[in-house]
């Protein structure tokens, strides 16, 4: 047993369920919208109101009126690839949507997004047979190819592909070992999950908050943090509390002296960054400490390359932590986390909610 086993899991059937089908439905960037339904109706027995935007960024409130905001956010989207050029024999030529592993591509399957539904479709690859022993080619953007069965451009069209259709793997949630999950997509629906995990906390402890909170789950992180940015304008909060995920760095290839010493099982990762606030991440570290909630810590030198870079540096700066999520096999299909990890991201995040007082400002001069 892994000693950090809560004794009660926050997880029940019906968010298991949730997440389940959350993971399993496609969310490529900038077509995030059917996610965001499937989210904001588990979220609706949670919060007050929504709010949407033009990009589709959702926001269940708690609050609404409160005039200090708090923020706890994830993002909807996930990566996934454009067709980007349709070959007279009925191939499809691919550019990424987000940072897609050109090297994962051979023999997968795909589902290409059109007006009319999903086209199937898979990723060829020259057979072993075929290919030079001495001078093997590996996959690239300028090499991989997707075939749909058809033998002309027209046949391809007439399906209703045509250039800037979007193109997701269908690869399915799973579990291995009881407690790993596994799909495509955790980065970062989990996050979007692990939040709507606190509104269910809060309200099925009756907590009532003296502040504002802001339940984010933001479209389109994945192409440079533009969701966050656009909302964090719109919210004007005072503090932002962000989750994503972040590398298990202990699999093969990967060097620890580069990427940190981080494991997955071993807790939430508390990140260092100069976008991260000192005295809001003190309170999440003193949070954890005191709450027995086991913990890693991360340094991201200048950026940390997720949605708490746009919450920090908006609106004249606002008080920014990122509690990150260790996955193994980041943007694969078989993105792995552990269970004991998701819920002790919640808990912190819970906990840490809970000690943040009305109208603190967490300034280095008080």
């Amino acid at each position: 047993k892994n000693i950090f086993m809560s004794t009660k899991s926050i997880l029940n059937d019906t968010s298991i369920a949730f997440l389940e089908s959350y993971l399993n439905n496609a969310s490529p960037t900038g077509y995030e919208s059917e996610g965001q339904k499937l989210w904001m109706n588990y979220l609706k027995p949670y919060v007050d109101t929504f709010i949407t935007d033009t990009y589709g960024t959702a926001v269940g409130v708690i609050n609404p009126d409160a005039p200090f905001k708090v923020v706890i956010e994830g993002h909807a989207d996930e990566i996934s690839w454009y067709v980007n050029y349709i070959t007279d024999d009925g191939l499809l030529y691919v550019i990424r949507n987000g940072g897609s592993d050109h090297l994962i591509a051979p023999s997968k399957r795909v589902h290409i997004h059109t007006k009319k539904g999903i086209v199937k479709g898979v990723f060829g690859w020259p057979a072993i047979h075929t290919r030079l022993r001495d001078k093997e080619e590996t996959p690239k953007i300028s090499n991989i190819f997707i075939d749909l069965g058809c033998e002309t451009k027209e046949q391809v069209e007439a399906m209703g592909v045509h250039v800037g259709c979007v193109v997701t793997y269908p690869d399915e949630f799973m579990i291995l070992n009881e407690n790993k999950f596994v799909c495509r997509a955790i980065d970062n629906r989990m996050g979007g999950f692990m939040i709507a995990e606190v509104a269910r906390l809060l309200k099925e402890n009756n907590k009532t908050l003296p502040f504002g909170l802001y339940i984010v789950n933001s479209v389109q992180e994945e192409i440079g943090l533009r969701g966050a940015e656009m909302i964090a304008q719109t919210i004007k909060p005072n503090v932002a509390i962000v989750t994503d995920v972040c590398h298990d760095t202990t699999t093969p290839m990967i060097d620890k002296k580069v990427e940190g010493d981080l494991k997955m099982g071993k807790g939430p990762v508390i990140a260092y960054a100069p976008a991260v606030q000192n005295k809001l991440r003190d309170l999440i570290v003193d949070t954890a400490e005191e709450k027995k909630i086991p913990f890693q810590r991360h340094a991201t030198s200048r950026a940390t390359g997720t949605d708490t870079d746009a919450f920090a540096y908006s609106n004249g700066g606002v008080a920014s932590a990122l509690i990150s999520l260790p996955l193994r096999y980041m943007h694969t299909t078989v993105e792995m986390v552990q269970r004991e990890d998701v819920e002790n991201v919640i808990q912190l995040i819970y906990e840490s909610l809970l000690k943040i007082e009305n109208n603190e400002t967490f300034s280095y001069f008080n």
